[in-house]
């Protein structure tokens, strides 16, 4: 069974600009966005991908991800509940793990969340020091939750 091992973290500075090793546009919206689970649509670097994820324990959750036509996957996001989920993300490899650093826009401009996917719950994860607090049990960070609570709507 496919699972997804995830943290996510806010970031203390902007010291992990220096390290960016790659950057590319995702838009991406949610056909449910139930807590339970989540079906997702989206376009990456001229691919469609349709991702279903059940709902999240500590930090795993079930995952299953296909790619689909990109042709499909721009019409299935015209379905998809509103606002549509847009970012960039950029990628940094330190200590053979893969950090994901997502800069949001559209109405969740000026969020800017870390994400690493581990091997285990249980792994030793070295944070890198512009790493700050870790959000991975606030729901209000999941991506799925942005759509009904916009960053732009939090109190500053």
């Amino acid at each position: 069974m496919p699972l997804e091992i995830e943290r996510k973290f806010l970031l203390k500075n902007s010291d992990w600009k220096q390290e960016i090793q790659s950057s590319f546009q995702i838009k991406q919206g949610y056909l449910n966005s139930h807590p339970e689970r989540t079906v997702r649509i989206r376009i990456k670097e001229n691919k469609g991908i349709l991702t279903i994820k059940g709902k999240t324990k500590q930090v795993t959750r079930k995952e299953f991800e296909y790619e689909i036509p990109l042709n499909e996957a721009k019409d299935l996001i015209q379905l998809c509940e509103k606002p549509l989920i847009e970012k960039t993300r950029h990628l940094i490899r330190k200590e053979n793990l893969t950090w994901e650093i997502d800069e949001f826009e559209g109405e969740n401009k000026g969020l800017i969340l870390a994400e690493v996917e581990l091997q285990s719950e249980n792994q030793n994860l070295s944070l890198p020091s512009w790493i700050g607090e870790e959000v991975s049990h606030d729901p209000k960070y999941y991506n799925s939750s942005l759509i009904s609570n916009p960053f732009q709507n939090w109190k500053k």
